[in-house]
């Protein structure tokens, strides 16, 4: 499943849920590392896509590196 910023753009895609948080792939991260969303940053669940209530840049922001 992947995850969007609410302007549409690709942030990274579903590993697995870890607690609280999404754990994101390490394949297509720009730093090779695995990397984390908080899920009450998640907006929405659309289509086979998580959706983020940030932007883009707002969402690569907050992504916690493992």
């Amino acid at each position: 499943m992947e995850v969007v910023g609410s302007c549409g753009n690709h942030v990274g895609t579903v590993d697995h849920l870890d607690g609280n948080r999404i754990k994101l792939t390490a394949q297509d991260s720009a730093d090779g590392k695995h990397h984390f969303l908080a899920l009450d940053a998640v907006e929405a669940v659309r289509d086979g896509k998580v959706v983020t209530r940030m932007n883009h840049k707002q969402a690569l922001a907050s992504l916690q590196a493992a």
